[in-house]
């Protein structure tokens, strides 16, 4: 009967000792074995991994990317303005001994590191830099947080700037400064177009001075145009260049030109009974337009 309870004693023991013996590693770590205070070797690799029970100590390092949000720092730019910035550091660990031996708590120090490099990136760098620059600021800041870091086992894979807060004047300087740039270039286009416009009329106006009778066309069509709105009054004065023009086509001057010996009278007397026609013309639009109107 003793042996049987020194036997169920000895099983109950050897099962503790082997629950204790055994560790499980995971595919994302690696485990570093203390025995005595000493690292015994390699970190272990994943999978089921025997160690002395009450002797060996087995300390788990993920090698996954962490993401650690970096507090929001409040500085004042090379240019003097105060502005609050926060971004996001993403590392991980490369030399699992390294990082638990070499510093006490790698998470911690690398978030240090990370506020204090956050701070000097914004005292070195412009307004201007942090606006629209943030891809070498983001470069910069993560060579400044890696240098320490190296030396620790751990490896920085990149750094965002993920906001810059500005002071309320500040915004209000800026948001007057983009309207006022927008108002610039509205001028500017609107006086190319005036340039371009003026550059045609020029050229339009070389054209009718070397063919009179365009001009006097443009101003009966310009006529015409007004004309179809009954509520409007035209108030046109008569060119003396259309006179002439009416004058070197009526059928006297013609007959003048092939020989006729009529005198200048017959002429002004077309003239004047042209003007006679355009005077009643008007009255009659006048007349229309008095007997319309409420």
């Amino acid at each position: 009967m003793l042996a049987v309870y020194i036997a169920i004693g000895l099983v109950t023991l050897g099962a503790l000792l082997l629950g204790n013996s055994l560790r499980i590693v995971k595919q994302y770590e690696r485990g570093i074995v203390f025995r005595f205070g000493r690292v015994t070797s390699d970190p272990k690799p994943p999978g089921l991994t025997a160690i002395m029970p009450f002797v060996d100590k087995l300390q788990k390092v993920s090698l996954q990317i962490i993401t650690m949000p970096i507090p929001a720092q409040d500085g004042i730019t090379r240019d003097n303005v105060t502005v609050r910035v926060d971004a996001v550091i993403y590392y991980k660990v490369v030399d699992p001994r390294r990082a638990v031996v070499d510093v006490e708590n790698y998470h911690l120090a690398v978030g240090q590191v990370a506020q204090t490099s956050l701070r000097s990136i914004i005292g070195q760098s412009e307004l201007d830099d942090l606006l629209t620059n943030r891809e070498q600021l983001n470069q910069g800041l993560a060579l400044m947080i890696d240098n320490p870091a190296v030396d620790w086992g751990i490896h920085i894979d990149r750094v965002e700037i993920k906001d810059v807060a500005l002071p309320e004047g500040m915004k209000r300087s800026m948001s007057r400064q983009a309207e006022a740039e927008r108002e610039r270039r509205s001028r500017v286009i609107i006086a190319d177009g005036e340039l371009q416009a003026s550059n045609k009329l020029a050229q339009a106006a070389d054209a009718m001075a070397s063919t009179p009778s365009a001009l006097q066309l443009r101003l009966l069509q310009t006529i015409v145009e007004v004309a179809a709105e009954r509520n409007s009054t035209l108030v046109l004065p008569f060119p003396v260049e259309l006179l002439r023009f009416l004058e070197g086509n009526t059928p006297r001057a013609r007959a003048t030109t092939d020989g006729d010996t009529t005198s200048a009278t017959g002429t002004d007397d077309a003239i004047e009974q042209i003007v006679r026609m355009l005077g009643t013309s008007l009255r009659q639009n006048a007349d229309e337009a008095a007997v319309q109107r409420p």
